[in-house]
């Protein structure tokens, strides 16, 4: 350990920098990614007004646009899920995958990421992740979801 009190200016501020030289080395030697350093075009935000500087404008017009467009998927998701279970189990039948895909799939998704950015030191690695998944989304709903256009959803019911 050290001793502050015998510890001189120059030594103390030479003790942080080796410090952090000695677990930079430990880092690189055990295969961490070296830190990235922020690109040019970041922009750091001091004061909520920021978002309407001319640099930032059009980022917060783009962000707009793709929450419409998860609204307009979240819309028809009810009707869908609805459709596809008879009415004594309808509650359960929709609320199960909906939360199972917005929770477990969703609510993980940065976490996976994450760690897929982490393990492989690509920091464009962890977009793969929701690709996947919404790949696999398209594929199982295009092949298993039935049409419903013509049916009757309360032709199960045995209470009507």
């Amino acid at each position: 350990g050290y001793e502050v009190s015998k510890l001189t200016g120059d030594a103390v501020k030479a003790t942080p920098a080796a410090f952090t030289k000695a677990v930079n080395e430990a880092l690189a030697g055990a295969g961490y990614p070296a830190p990235g350093k922020p690109a040019a075009g970041i922009v750091k935000l001091n004061n909520v007004f920021d978002v309407f500087t001319a640099q930032t404008f059009p980022l917060v017009l783009i962000l707009t646009y793709l929450v419409l467009l998860v609204t307009m998927v979240y819309g028809p998701i009810a009707a869908a899920l609805v459709e596809l279970f008879p009415t004594r189990i309808r509650y359960t039948g929709m609320s199960l995958p909906y939360h199972i895909g917005n929770g477990w799939f969703g609510g993980l998704m940065p976490a996976t990421a994450f760690a897929m950015i982490a393990q492989t030191g690509d920091p464009y690695y962890g977009l793969w992740y929701p690709i996947v998944i919404a790949t696999m989304t398209i594929v199982i709903g295009a092949l298993f979801v039935p049409e419903n256009k013509d049916k009757d959803i309360f032709a199960e019911d045995s209470r009507r």
